[in-house]
């Protein structure tokens, strides 16, 4: 196997979505166009059928010093809504730069009973009586 100095590149999903995007017209293009032009969606959603999505990733090698670490170059996602009859009614392409990071709350969430109520006390020892091992009897 040969060192390159040339970058790898790895495609993934529907290649050149920006420029299939601006061939879709709203109002006009319809299911089969769609299908035509793009091909078959990636994904349809399980809420609304009349919504498809279609992605597009490239990713390539950073650089010999990274070993081998890649870098996301493009990441497209197109949504396309369609109405009643398969006419396109709306068509939306996310980028790198207009994708939101989803962040993470990190809160802890307390719990409001006491362990000092009759009840409690009650199941506590029933439960404790059924996992106690079995004795000889």
């Amino acid at each position: 196997m040969n060192c390159s100095g040339n970058k790898i590149s790895n495609y993934h999903g529907s290649k050149l979505l920006e420029m299939k995007y601006d061939e879709l017209q709203v109002n006009i293009t319809n299911r089969n166009e769609v299908i035509k032009i793009i091909g078959p969606p990636a994904s349809i959603s399980d809420f609304n059928k009349n919504r498809w999505f279609y992605m597009e990733r490239l990713k390539t090698n950073q650089s010999l010093i990274k070993l081998g670490k890649q870098k996301i170059k493009k990441n497209n996602i197109l949504i396309v809504d369609f109405d009643k009859k398969g006419i396109l009614k709306n068509k939306e392409l996310l980028n790198l730069d207009n994708m939101n990071d989803v962040k993470y709350l990190k809160a802890v969430t307390k719990k409001d009973f006491k362990n000092n109520n009759m009840l409690y006390g009650i199941f506590s020892s029933l439960r404790e009586k059924v996992n106690a091992p079995i004795r000889n009897r």
